[in-house]
């Protein structure tokens, strides 16, 4: 490999890969989740904001070209997460010990559950980004939440959130130059070799998470930390990748833009928005994450850190302690992340080499 291909190379770092047409999907991104965040605000029911940001993030699945394809994979991963999110419900409201020791490992089980089980239900559904880094996410975010509003309020949310972002994603087709053909591409057919893939993938995942949020929790009294999800979340990110260097390179993305991350942050803090310019924050976060996160995790992961903190910190206020809590827990999980891929390397040239000598 040379070093203009070597993702861990460090001038690749600054490199960017090609635009296709990425500010069309920042758009609808930035749209999805800011519209509904809005009209939320408007009704004076922020503490319903949570359910929008995580019902919105069926519009990261719509970066496929065709609209049929789109909608497909949209209402896939839509029907994915409003089950997700009904399950975190019932898990903040009646499996969770909120407040205790014994509460932080259950969100520590669960979730490392999550990991596995979605990561095999999107290789299975066949939708991209694959695994489970925002399942995680949704799903710990939601069932750490002591005191969430009803069922019905909550679910409904959820809904009208996920089905706005479907709409948003077929919005083009009311243009007849944007349209595209109304048929469905070819998938790769389904094998017993590749189902075998998406279970030793889905492992990975279960491992990394609980690892990860095992690490972060007792960790957490001597750093005074108290989002041991962040780094569930940041631990699997090191997993998608065509090479290991190309998984390491992730992992060191993601520190190194968490790192540059909180600076903008900061300048978030010291400001204290009002809760339209925090909405208006995460519209403009999410757009510019969805411009750079396929030509450049790094830049990618710089507006990444503001929009999950103002994000999960809407309802409750953003403060230095959650730009804290994201900064150690990611570094925590991305090296728990690169460490599997580095042992995981390290056993598979094993195996290799006993067979080849076998």
């Amino acid at each position: 490999m040379t070093k203009e291909h070597d993702p861990l190379n460090l001038k690749n770092i600054f490199t960017m890969g090609p635009s296709t047409e990425d500010h069309f999907i920042g758009l609808r991104c930035a749209a999805g989740v800011f519209l509904p965040l809005f009209f939320l605000l408007i009704l004076d029911r922020l503490d319903l904001a949570i359910f929008a940001v995580f019902g919105a993030f069926v519009n990261v699945y719509g970066r496929v070209p065709r609209h049929l394809d789109r909608l497909l994979a949209q209402l896939k991963t839509g029907a994915l997460f409003w089950i997700l999110i009904l399950v975190a419900w019932f898990a903040s409201s009646y499996w969770i010990e909120h407040g205790t020791q014994r509460g932080l490992w259950t969100v520590v089980a669960l979730t490392s559950v999550v990991a596995g089980v979605c990561s095999w239900i999107t290789s299975i559904l066949r939708v991209r980004p694959g695994g489970s880094l925002f399942h995680i996410f949704a799903f710990a975010a939601i069932a750490s939440v002591p005191s969430l509003p009803s069922l019905a309020e909550s679910m409904f949310t959820t809904t009208g959130t996920i089905m706005f972002a479907i709409f948003v994603g077929l919005a083009g087709r009311l243009f007849p130059s944007r349209r595209t053909e109304w048929q469905v591409s070819p998938v790769k057919p389904f094998t017993t070799k590749l189902h075998k893939a998406f279970i030793i993938e889905s492992s990975l995942y279960f491992a990394a998470a609980a690892l990860a949020g095992s690490a972060a929790t007792l960790l957490s009294p001597l750093l005074n930390m108290s989002h041991n999800y962040w780094a569930m979340v940041a631990a699997v990110v090191p997993l998608v990748g065509k090479t290991m260097r190309h998984r390491i390179a992730r992992g060191v993305h993601r520190i190194l833009g968490t790192f540059v991350g909180p600076g903008l942050m900061a300048i978030v803090v010291a400001l204290n928005p009002s809760p339209v310019v925090a909405i208006l924050i995460i519209g403009l976060m999410q757009f510019m994450a969805e411009m750079f996160i396929a030509r450049n995790y790094f830049f990618a992961q710089i507006f990444v850190t503001p929009l999950a903190v103002v994000g999960t910190g809407l309802a409750s206020g953003t403060t230095s302690g959650l730009v804290y809590d994201r900064f150690m827990e990611t570094v925590i999980g991305a090296v728990v992340g690169i460490g599997m891929i580095l042992v995981g390397s390290l056993i598979g040239n094993q195996i290799r080499k006993r067979l080849s000598t076998d």
